[in-house]
């Protein structure tokens, strides 16, 4: 299949996700929740970074874009309409970066709506309808399981990054993107080109400093990997008491 289907299959799927989202009462909030969670928590794993050079841009890079409980719908919507231009008119690499966020965005969205189905019957229980969110967030993560899909998740996003940080060694393709920043909004593609000028700004700086994109892709997949593995396999106290403490410590 070829960038341009790749994509828009992709979108898509992603676009039935949430329209079963929102054909159920409820479950579209639930989403909702299950996204804030997880960006209370990527901020609280990665307080450090977010509030001290030199990974500061890059962290805070991957909470807006891949960890945030934005809408991405104006964005992907962008992707499908210039998904067929892609290949025209960018290098190859920019089309496989462009490929790897949708798919990573499908099965991000697929995993989100899985939890939050779970997420909602736990709040209609009377049981557990004070539940606090940590407990709620351990409860869904294990009743949808998905081991591999979780590392898979993960293998796309240090892949993007990979491939982010690949860019900034293309000759020319920074000066390419500022001057299609005008035909970019004229065509309103602007959502598309901010996070490609932005994944591109914060990688090459990230070059510029000692050990370079590498140790900022190894400390994620170090903290996810022990996430994973505690959220999977963690006494059920101990893991709710360290995400507790990790999202107190989000700011």
């Amino acid at each position: 299949m070829d960038a341009s289907h790749l994509i828009c299959d992709s979108v898509a799927q992603v676009e039935q996700l949430r329209a079963s989202a929102a054909s159920t009462p409820g479950l579209a909030g639930a989403v909702s929740a299950i996204k804030q969670f997880q960006a209370r928590r990527f901020a609280g794993t990665y307080q450090d970074l977010l509030h001290a050079r030199p990974y500061q841009a890059a962290a805070r890079f991957f909470l807006d874009e891949l960890y945030s409980e934005k809408d991405y719908a104006e964005r992907d919507t962008q992707f499908a309409r210039i998904a067929g231009g892609l290949a025209r008119f960018f290098p190859q690499e920019v089309t496989q970066t462009a490929i790897s966020l949708a798919q990573l965005h499908l099965l991000t969205e697929t995993l989100d709506l899985a939890m939050a189905r779970h997420w909602l019957s736990n709040a209609n229980a009377d049981a557990s309808a004070n539940t606090p969110d940590p407990s709620r967030y351990i409860s869904a993560w294990r009743a949808v399981g998905r081991r591999e899909d979780r590392h898979t998740q993960l293998a796309k996003v240090l892949a993007l990054g990979r491939e982010l940080d690949h860019l900034t060694r293309t000759p020319g393709l920074r000066f390419m993107l500022k001057m299609m920043r005008g035909p970019a909004n004229l065509a309103r593609l602007g959502a598309l080109q901010r996070f490609l000028e932005a994944g591109f700004d914060t990688f090459a700086d990230m070059g510029r400093q000692a050990g370079g994109a590498t140790f900022f892709l190894e400390t994620v997949q170090a903290r996810e990997t022990y996430l994973f593995k505690l959220l999977f396999e963690g006494d059920l106290v101990a893991c709710e008491t360290e995400l507790a403490q990790t999202l107190a410590q989000a700011r």
